[in-house]
């Protein structure tokens, strides 16, 4: 491999593993306001324990997103210098936006989310919670509005090789802009839910079934089985919009390799870029077609199309089967999961050890939905204004990228490891505390416990 695509892998790397986090937090935390809530209408303290479990886990993964973050930053100098050269103008100012206004914010209030309980005033800790969650959807915003630009680039004009802004709100606001972010908040809602559920379901496999392990369970179902078939809807309509921006993407993903009217949908297939066509294919007829157009004769171009300017065709073929697959899976367990618990009130253990095993599938669909984006995008950064060759570093060499990138990889496979060990280790934990017995206290403190309260 060359520099450029060991830079490539090594960013990929970076936010494949910084996404597992915000992806998490930017839901976990709108669920956090929703227990507060709860127990301040009802005064149920089976809220707040609920709260106070998973206020621990949002921390927990607030700081690992943070820190991964801060390590992306460093690659936009090292390895890709012609991006903030040509684009920096507009990419600059966003990334500013999201710190000052989004990541102070989560920052200033986490603080008294997690501490403040019993310690200031309950309606400022609600507020504290409010504005917690606004900050990690303000960060998914301005990423988002970055990101999507990158795709579909508008609002304007190029001086001496560089992007300069001409239209804000159009820069803000660009063509892929609403589905895309409308298409990430709700999977992080989907992943938050089955963590919810999942780790929830551990705890009351382990007989922790206090009603604030109930309340969660419940709360990730019947918030997953209510997202995943908007989750569907919305990607339909993300699916037209990015045909109309970046065709070459689409047949890439549908294994398209020469223009054709009343394109199958290919369920399976094994495509050769050297051959230029698919082996073994097993698809619906003209069911490509129908999706794409809405018409089972529309006409879907082919790679032949964009001869050097498409992306490479097997990680987005299987890359997008596996996200819809891990969606059809969710919905699939949110809907029984559901209805199990509306008509029998009750958790099977068969429906309990399957709510686990889906705890972090909102991470696998997640990734690969993440890598039939941005691969898809290739061979361009901002598409159509710059490539990634043109925005790599011309003088670091293989060597150098392949030591960070073997570093890199450890040491995010171990932080994966630790977080998710951490994550089930609190679970435990909290189950252990629950069952205690209480202590037994010398009646002169337990009388200055009760005048302090």
């Amino acid at each position: 491999m060359d520099a450029l695509m060991l830079a490539r892998i090594q960013f990929g790397a970076n936010i494949t593993f910084h996404i597992l986090f915000p992806t998490i937090t930017i839901s976990l935390a709108w669920l956090l306001l929703f227990f507060k809530l709860r127990f301040n209408a009802t005064g149920d303290k089976a809220w707040m324990q609920a709260y106070t479990f998973w206020v621990k886990v949002f921390s927990l993964t607030f700081a690992l997103g943070v820190v991964s973050g801060i390590t992306m930053s460093f690659q936009f100098g090292t390895n890709w210098p012609g991006y903030m050269q040509t684009v920096g103008n507009i990419a600059g100012p966003l990334l500013a936006y999201e710190v000052l206004t989004a990541f102070f914010l989560e920052a200033g209030f986490l603080g008294v989310m997690l501490f403040g309980f019993k310690r200031v005033p309950d309606k400022v800790h609600t507020f504290a919670t409010v504005m917690v969650a606004v900050g990690t959807s303000l960060s998914a915003f301005w990423i988002l509005v970055l990101n999507s630009w990158m795709h579909t680039p508008v609002g304007f004009e190029m001086i001496d090789g560089k992007a300069h802004a001409t239209d804000w709100l159009a820069i803000l606001f660009n063509p892929s802009f609403p589905y895309r972010f409308t298409h990430m908040m709700i999977a992080s809602g989907l992943t938050s839910s089955f963590l919810l559920a999942g780790v929830s379901a551990y705890r009351w496999m382990r007989n922790d079934r206090g009603p604030d392990v109930s309340y969660a369970i419940k709360t990730g179902v019947f918030v997953a089985a209510l997202l995943i078939p908007i989750q569907i809807l919305v990607g339909d309509l993300h699916g037209l919009n990015t045909l109309k921006h970046q065709p070459a993407k689409i047949a890439a993903i549908e294994g398209i390799w020469h223009t054709e009217r009343g394109a199958p949908l290919l369920l399976f297939a094994l495509p050769d870029a050297s051959a230029k066509k698919n082996n073994f294919e097993i698809g619906i007829p003209k069911g490509a077609a129908l999706i794409l157009t809405h018409d089972i004769d529309g006409e879907i171009k082919g790679l032949n199309e964009f001869p050097d300017k498409h992306p490479p065709v097997a990680p987005l073929f299987w890359g997008f089967r596996i996200m819809v697959g891990v969606g059809m899976l969710m919905l699939a367990v949110s809907w029984l999961a559901a209805w199990t618990i509306w008509r029998r009130k009750d958790l099977h253990p068969w429906l309990v050890r399957g709510l686990v095993a889906m705890t972090f599938s909102g991470w696998v669909a997640t990734v690969a939905g993440w890598y039939v984006t941005e691969i898809g995008r290739q061979p361009w950064l901002v598409y159509g204004v710059l490539t990634t060759a043109q925005a790599a570093a011309p003088n670091v060499g293989a060597t150098a990228i392949v030591g960070t990138l073997i570093m890199y990889l450890a040491l995010y496979l171990a932080l994966t490891v630790a977080y998710v060990t951490v994550v089930f280790y609190m679970a435990r934990k909290a189950m252990i505390i629950a069952n205690m017995p209480p202590p037994v206290l010398d009646p002169m403190v337990a009388v200055v416990n009760a005048a302090g309260d």
